[in-house]
């Protein structure tokens, strides 16, 4: 599908795909934009069939050993690829059955971070889950793929989490910082939230022109239509937003992610997968 501005599931054949396909269609419907699935195999050469090859070998055994092989790697690609298939052809089903028109589906073999890199200047947003594949076996809360790859895109990221449910609130944690202030001019010109109240959060340490920086963020949503209740609560700013998340009945949070560098969040952490990892709603990120 070369289409601009489409909507890109990434999705990987666990539980959590069923979720990603829910929160994609919605985006897709609530965009009128095309819809698109990508499974990404990523191909572990280093993976072998667990028979022991070593030892001496003449070459006529060493050709038949090289075909052997070369037959048992085409036999398991043709395979993944029939199961990637039959598994695309039930999310698209599913699409199809919340009212996407025409989903489209995609198996690529490759690197996932290139490959979405690659795709991205004809996507307008995409949707991923924070947990994938290996969640049951590694027990992580946050998918070890999840900041690589919002690091390396350019376009707003969807997170979603276990379970779908239709969002009615959204929240845009507001720092006045870039992202966020492009957070704020994404829901305002976009129709993603056309409809819904947004409600605006400023948490944190607190600056001079906190103030002056949020009523500029209500003042552009309301313009564009929004309701958009705006609080400033000082406090740490991953309790505070996740008590309001709880309080206000929020079903999804809005905002910036990675503003620091991989070397800086290593040493001193990063608020971003500080709240992806607590936060029990989807997150949009804008970077």
């Amino acid at each position: 599908m070369k289409i601009e501005n489409k909507i890109l599931a990434c999705v990987d054949q666990s539980p959590f795909a069923n979720f990603v396909a829910d929160y994609a269609a919605w985006a897709a419907l609530r965009l009128h934009a095309p819809l698109e699935f990508l499974h990404v195999i990523d191909r572990h050469p280093e993976i072998g069939s667990g028979e022991d090859h070593s030892g001496a070998i003449g070459f006529d055994a060493q050709e038949a050993l090289l075909t052997k092989l070369s037959e048992q790697d085409a036999a398991r690609t043709k395979a993944e690829r029939e199961q990637a298939r039959l598994f695309l052809n039930g999310l698209r089903k599913r699409a199809i059955a919340a009212g996407v028109e025409s989903p489209d589906v995609r198996q690529r073999h490759g690197n996932l971070e290139e490959t979405l890199v690659e795709q991205a200047p004809g996507v307008r947003l995409y949707v991923l889950g924070r947990r994938g594949e290996s969640a049951e076996t590694t027990q992580r809360d946050l998918g070890r793929n999840v900041e690589r790859v919002v690091r390396a895109l350019q376009k707003p990221i969807l997170t979603v989490t276990d379970n779908f449910r239709e969002p009615r609130r959204a929240m845009i944690a507001f720092d006045g910082g870039a992202a966020t202030r492009r957070a704020v001019q994404f829901v305002a010109t976009g129709p993603l939230f056309r409809g819904l109240p947004v409600h605006l959060l400023m948490s944190g340490k607190q600056t001079q022109d906190a103030a002056k920086q949020l009523d500029w963020a209500k003042e552009t949503l309301e313009k564009a239509g929004f309701q958009a209740p705006a609080s400033l609560v000082p406090g740490d700013a991953e309790s505070v937003i996740a008590r309001t998340v709880q309080d206000q009945e929020i079903d999804l949070l809005i905002m910036g992610a990675y503003a620091h560098s991989p070397l800086r969040s290593l040493i001193f952490g990063s608020t971003t997968t500080d709240l992806l990892r607590s936060s029990k709603i989807p997150t949009l990120l804008i970077r």
